[in-house]
């Protein structure tokens, strides 16, 4: 069997690649390819970096609360304002794009490492205060938000994944429930987590061969950082490829400094 870190950087890797080919051709299976590989090389790496168990929760809970956000948003205008899925995304769950939810998983669960080297310079910090929990769960959802601010005009107006019934906002169009709608789901997931971690504590491995290096600690940041390439280089309007380097930049930079001072591993 091969090793978790290897099974993770094959499929970063693969994402990468996709994401890549999707700047030539943004296609429906294009999309669904590099959203299920960035699901499956985040949960692995969550897997490597925080154990199996607390690594099945995130996803449990990403996936479960992102679904229901954008069922009551597609149906009732809830969170994001009034909207519906085309079939750009490929099949739904309900209302909702299958892939959908499990991007809500993976960009909260690279912010909530993000967060965690910004501020402790390590991936978790493990069971925390509930202040110190909400704050750090906050930071998460604004870096998640600084994704959306390049990605749902991109989305909108490029690829029409969706329709807006609203397209007179201050943003490219886009009004600002949305943005509000984003902050507020990827608060939402990354702080139930965070309270999940009080009956299962993050339990990475430690043993000297399989221990996270700094490569393995680096897969969340480099799936962020390629989501913002991406932008730079594909967003729609072009002035959101300037917003890109600036909004998910500094954050990222902020987040590789912090992964320099990583002293080892840290539950």
């Amino acid at each position: 069997m091969l090793p978790l870190s290897r099974v993770t950087c094959i499929l970063l890797l693969a994402f990468l690649g996709v994401t890549a080919a999707r700047g030539a051709a943004d296609t429906t299976l294009l999309l669904i390819a590099s959203a299920i590989l960035m699901f499956a090389c985040c949960w692995a790496s969550a897997a490597h970096l925080l154990g199996a168990r607390a690594a099945a929760n995130f996803v449990a809970i990403g996936v479960t609360v992102g679904w229901c956000a954008e069922e009551l948003g597609a149906n009732f205008g809830w969170f994001f304002g009034s909207y519906h899925y085309t079939t750009v995304l490929g099949p739904t769950l309900g209302s909702t794009p299958v892939i959908i939810p499990l991007m809500w998983f993976a960009l909260c669960y690279a912010a909530y490492v993000l967060a965690n080297l910004i501020v402790w310079q390590a991936p978790s910090d493990g069971i925390s205060p509930l202040g110190r929990g909400a704050v750090l769960s906050l930071l998460a959802a604004l870096m998640v938000t600084a994704y959306d601010l390049g990605a749902d005009p991109y989305m909108v107006y490029t690829l029409k994944a969706w329709i807006m019934t609203k397209t007179d906002g201050w943003w490219f169009g886009e009004t600002l429930q949305g943005f509000v709608g984003w902050a507020t789901v990827s608060f939402a997931i990354v702080f139930l987590f965070r309270l999940s971690l009080r009956r299962w504590p993050p339990a990475p491995t430690t043993a000297h061969k399989l221990a996270p290096t700094r490569f393995d600690m680096a897969v969340p940041l480099i799936v962020y950082a390629g989501s913002m390439l991406f932008q730079m280089c594909a967003g729609t309007p072009v002035e959101t490829r300037t917003v890109a380097f600036f909004a998910m930049g500094i954050p990222l930079l902020c987040a590789v400094s912090g992964l320099y001072r990583w002293q080892g591993v840290k539950a």
